[in-house]
């Protein structure tokens, strides 16, 4: 789908192939485009379209580059996303002196709202301007994330540290509660670790448009690169803070697991014992020798049996005094 803004006549679509772009277009935004869509928008706005796989190199050079009066930008960012499903998507930005070229191949909230602000804000007239408005609302909506990830995570760890997180004495609904901890803690990880590369790549991105077009930005521009820095500086510390925390969380429940582990090897433990003397006492008795004392005895099996009970029940008794269970 291709979307041209400020082309309320249509004259950009029902122009000639060759003709150059009206003064009026900022910005043509391409959303999973096809072929005819792809050409369309290199005939008219004399830029070459990177293709999904160039967009998706990790290569600084591929991803940040001049071509003439052109940018060729690229980042990875996430479209509408849970913390439990959330995909990492390129994103590309071909900023030329008046217009903007935008190739995305996922519904993004950030570009929506910088599209409804086009159509009333009209103080954005250049597609620098809705560059720079676009890195701002993916700063902003990149610090709403994180927001929301700091309050799952304060939520896990009251959970972790202040809640049953056996959640039940039965060891089923135990291994299910641990289980379930476990795997909100690393889907809270991905999530995070997702949410800075979408700021490490604005943060590229507004640094080498600030190095490579320092003389052509205008001071507006200039200062609104730099405070998009200095957010994405911030925000990926307090990212980190929370990659750390969700470390801690996760070390403090594989360290739930191990200690349930170590009850459930204790307790098979104290029932091995435990059954060792009466299993023995029982193996003597019940030997098929000819001649032994306690076979003649009248209360011989009502012995037998005490002295079985018996050293089963002493190393139980045992076990309890040293605070096994």
């Amino acid at each position: 789908m291709l979307q041209i803004y400020r082309d309320t006549d249509g004259t950009v679509r029902s122009g000639g192939a060759d003709d150059d772009l009206p003064g009026h277009v900022i910005w043509m935004d391409l959303l999973n485009p096809d072929e005819k869509e792809i050409e369309f928008v290199k005939r008219r706005a004399k830029v070459r379209v990177p293709t999904r796989e160039s967009l998706s190199e990790i290569e600084v050079s591929s991803r940040l580059s001049k071509e003439g009066n052109h940018l060729y930008l690229s980042t990875p960012v996430i479209g509408h996303a849970t913390i439990e499903h959330a995909e990492l998507s390129p994103a590309g930005f071909i900023v030329g002196p008046d217009f903007l070229v935008t190739v995305r191949y996922e519904s993004l909230p950030t570009f929506d709202a910088v599209a409804e602000r086009l159509k009333q804000d009209e103080i954005l007239t250049s597609g620098m301007g809705v560059f720079v408005a676009l890195l701002e609302a993916i700063v902003d909506r990149g610090a709403d994330v994180l927001e929301h990830l700091a309050a799952a995570v304060d939520e896990v760890s009251k959970t972790v540290f202040k809640g049953n997180l056996r959640g039940s004495a039965s060891p089923h609904s135990s291994n299910f509660t641990l289980r379930r901890a476990l795997s909100k803690v690393g889907a809270l990880g991905d999530r995070s670790s997702k949410a800075r590369d979408v700021l490490l790549g604005v943060g590229r991105m507004a640094s080498f448009t600030l190095d490579v077009c320092h003389e052509m930005l205008s001071d507006e521009f200039r200062d609104q690169l730099h405070a998009v820095t200095k957010d994405v500086a911030s925000l990926s510390d307090y990212e980190t803070h929370l990659s750390d925390k969700t470390q801690f969380l996760l070390d403090a429940v594989l360290g739930f697991i191990t200690i349930e582990q170590n009850d459930i090897f204790k307790v098979l433990t104290i029932a091995s014992v435990v059954g060792v003397p009466p299993t023995l006492m029982a193996g003597i008795w019940g030997m098929n020798f000819k001649f032994m004392p306690e076979l003649s005895w009248t209360w011989g099996y009502p012995f037998a049996w005490a002295i079985i009970i018996l050293s089963a029940v002493a190393p139980l008794i045992w076990f309890w005094r040293r605070g096994w269970f």
